[in-house]
């Protein structure tokens, strides 16, 4: 693939006012200019139209007559574009200029690679710097207990992550997938599953394309800025509907996608954790006791997509395992060639 190739930045917003015109600002502003822009708006009520509508010039906007999720819209759009990469965005992300370059940079270092992340540190909802910079993500990890968390999440960033580094996942919140890895893995006709409706959707890809083979890789001359409203100490401040679907997607990623061998190896952690979840939702969390009604009512579509993934595997046991430990797992992975890089900026003009 070329240094050059097309890349479709894929935009989902739903009351993303705040946000999405500084977001698509600097998306419009990259250095890599042979992309296209496609955004879905999920039904907007706070004037997120308005603002879509003085792009409308530069992106292909679409509107959904109802909120339809972030997974079924991000298909959604992915289906309407045409590149070989596709950069999904949230729209409280702002990119630096050389973002998408240094993605597609680093995706060209390995056929196998699937995805591609950068560096993205923290900012306020105001788009302001905090006082200490703090990390945002470096890419995603699992734990023993199948809680996904982002590497270097709220670390103070001091120049660590310098390295190139295959990780397990990268979230999609600005993660370049490559077509043909989309078409590879997905279930059903489906890139993001629809019934995670929103939340760890991304962490269910990068699980799956895992066991099909695929690697992510982290580059650290990506670099953006993220405002996260959803961190693992802040739960109570989060609406119980999020909450809710948090409870309902931890068990439906695992429905589909854990592995005998890795229970066998963690299941002490995993029975703890859900103990955990399972005691909160009956003591405090009452909300979130829907989502076990929605696994019990959607068992057999659920079961389908396990079987078809299982099917479909190609990662051996003990590779899998290998990525789940309560420290972050990297391995080192190749630097873009001096050339590749020079293509990149010859590109760039």
């Amino acid at each position: 693939m070329a240094s050059n190739d097309l890349v479709s930045v894929t935009i989902v917003t739903y009351n993303s006012g705040r946000f999405i015109k500084r977001c698509l600002e600097s998306v419009l502003e990259q250095k890599y200019l042979n992309m296209e822009v496609v955004v879905v708006d999920n039904a907007s009520t706070d004037g997120t139209v308005d603002i879509l509508e003085q792009f409308a010039d530069r992106c292909r906007i679409y509107y959904n007559d109802e909120n339809v999720g972030f997974a079924a819209a991000q298909n959604q759009a992915i289906g309407l574009s045409h590149g070989e990469w596709v950069l999904t965005l949230n729209p409280d992300v702002l990119l630096l200029p050389n973002f998408i370059q240094a993605l597609v940079d680093a995706g060209q270092v390995d056929p196998k690679v699937g995805s591609v992340c950068g560096k993205l540190l923290s900012i306020r909802a105001t788009f302001d710097l905090p006082d200490k910079q703090l990390v945002d993500s470096t890419g995603i990890y699992f734990t023993p207990m199948l809680r996904h968390l982002d590497r270097g999440s709220q670390e103070v960033d001091n120049g660590h992550y310098l390295n190139f580094e295959y990780v397990f996942g990268a979230t999609a919140a600005a993660a370049l997938y490559r077509r043909s890895m989309i078409e590879d893995i997905a279930i059903l006709g489906e890139f993001f599953d629809p019934d995670f409706f929103v939340y760890r959707e991304d962490a269910d890809v990068a699980w799956r394309a895992q066991l099909m083979g695929w690697r992510c890789i982290y580059t650290p001359l990506a670099r953006g800025y993220h405002v996260r409203n959803v961190l693992p100490g802040n739960r109570r401040a989060l609406p119980s509907v999020i909450n809710m679907h948090s409870v309902k997607n931890r068990f439906l990623m695992r429905l589909k996608n854990m592995t005998p061998d890795l229970y066998r190896r963690n299941w002490p952690s995993i029975m703890a954790r859900d103990f955990v979840v399972v005691g909160a939702c009956i003591l405090h969390e009452h909300g979130s006791l829907k989502a076990f009604w929605y696994l019990a009512r959607n068992w057999k579509r659920v079961m389908e997509k396990r079987r078809e993934i299982m099917k479909r595997r190609r990662a051996k046991d003990d590779y899998i395992s290998s990525w789940f430990s309560y420290q972050p797992v990297s391995r080192p992975a190749p630097r873009p060639s001096a050339r590749a890089l020079a293509r990149g900026r010859a590109a760039r003009g």
